[in-house]
């Protein structure tokens, strides 16, 4: 039986809640200390492993959405592709940044 495109996106993000739940879940752990806080914040932003942080990959992700919505959207006119630009421009600038700042504030001598 062939899977549904929805199916497998489904499917997709079932197994990325999982991902994300341990992360939460290392990251609840009491023994976690500055250190690796600011380590475990640097992997989700930073492009260290190709193809890269959670964080970049995500706004790629919402990119895609975005550049299919300017192809079928009604008129052209914008109404879904420009707020699925948007959220990626935020998950990049804000997001990322935010997340940045937190692991230079936590270990600033762990910059690379």
């Amino acid at each position: 039986m062939t899977r549904t495109r929805i199916e497998r996106v489904r499917a997709a993000v079932g197994i990325a809640s999982l991902a994300l739940q341990q992360i939460e879940d290392d990251l609840s752990a009491d023994d976690v200390d500055q250190e690796e806080l600011a380590a475990i914040l640097r992997e989700l932003i930073e492009d260290t492993d190709p193809p890269g942080g959670f964080i970049p990959f995500l706004a790629q992700l919402v990119t895609a959405a975005a550049r299919r919505a300017e192809q079928i959207e009604p008129d052209r006119d914008g109404d879904a592709s420009c707020p699925l630009h948007e959220a990626a421009a935020l998950i990049t600038d804000n997001a990322g940044m935010r997340l940045i700042w937190a692991a230079r504030s936590l270990q600033p001598q762990g910059e690379r």
